[in-house]
């Protein structure tokens, strides 16, 4: 089982432990699969790609770990905690399109949602809700637009916003949903740039795409995911046209530009 080897310490555990470790995990709905014994660990501190062709699984995968899906066998912890008592530990940014950006909120009001898992249901927002709010916007470069209508956001910014919304939930572990999808090239480079500084923080991501080429261009390791995991490692390493064809079920041609790696869809 590859494991990214980052060298940091767990200090709740007092250990070294993987940030997630996923064992044998098979799940499916309705009697089909769309996970079949997948073996994972991603070490803390870590950049990791979840890459697969929509149908993959990875959404999947990522329900598991939120714990919204039952597996049907295997296992998943967090800093080796199960996932019911780890909950806590864990950022989720669903996919954009999930999202109702035509909803009457300020950006500000959207990454306060991320504090109600800390609220509960009976307390309002406090001075310490507020200031982490400022906190993750600031972060992320959206404090100018911070009183601005959600509907009036352009794609990049409606990434960074949910990123902040993750973020203002504190978790040590983000789980992000096709973050890239429908980006220009310059809003890639700018969300791969935020990623870094995330992951310079000391937050581990986990980001489900199918954009080969960021994942290429700024990931530690990469997961290729078809409802089994086909390879797992450094995408430098482990990003070859017999692995990728795997995947994907597709041909695809890997050309490499001045130390950048580029996918070409045949």
């Amino acid at each position: 089982m590859a494991r990214a080897d980052t060298g940091q310490q767990d200090k709740e555990e007092g250990g070294s432990r993987p940030a997630i470790e996923v064992s044998d995990l098979w799940a499916g709905y309705n009697g089909h699969a769309a996970l079949e014994g997948v073996t994972l660990a991603i070490e803390e501190g870590c950049l990791a790609g979840l890459v697969g062709p929509n149908g993959s699984g990875k959404s999947t995968l990522l329900r598991v770990i939120l714990g919204l899906h039952r597996p049907w066998r295997g296992e998943v912890r967090l800093f080796g905690q199960k996932v019911d008592r780890a909950r806590r530990l864990l950022g989720y940014m669903p996919q954009v399109e999930l999202v109702d950006w035509a909803f009457p909120v300020t950006v500000f009001d959207v990454v306060m949602m991320g504090r109600y898992g800390r609220l509960g249901l009976l307390r309002n927002p406090i001075r310490r809700d507020r200031e982490a709010v400022w906190r993750c916007l600031e972060q992320v470069g959206m404090t100018d637009l911070a009183r601005r209508q959600i509907g009036e956001l352009s794609a990049g910014q409606q990434r960074r916003v949910l990123i902040a919304r993750t973020l203002a939930q504190e978790p040590r572990i983000l789980l992000l949903d096709e973050p890239f999808t429908g980006l220009d090239a310059t809003a890639q480079h700018d969300l791969l740039d935020l990623f870094n500084k995330v992951r310079a923080a000391g937050k581990t991501l986990l980001v489900a795409t199918h954009d080969l080429s960021c994942v290429a261009a700024a990931f530690d390791h990469a997961a290729c995911l078809n409802r089994k995991i086909i390879a797992f490692g450094e995408p430098r390493t482990i990003f070859t046209e017999e692995v990728l064809n795997a995947t994907f079920q597709t041909h695809l041609l890997l050309v490499n530009v001045e130390g950048k790696t580029y996918v070409s869809y045949q």
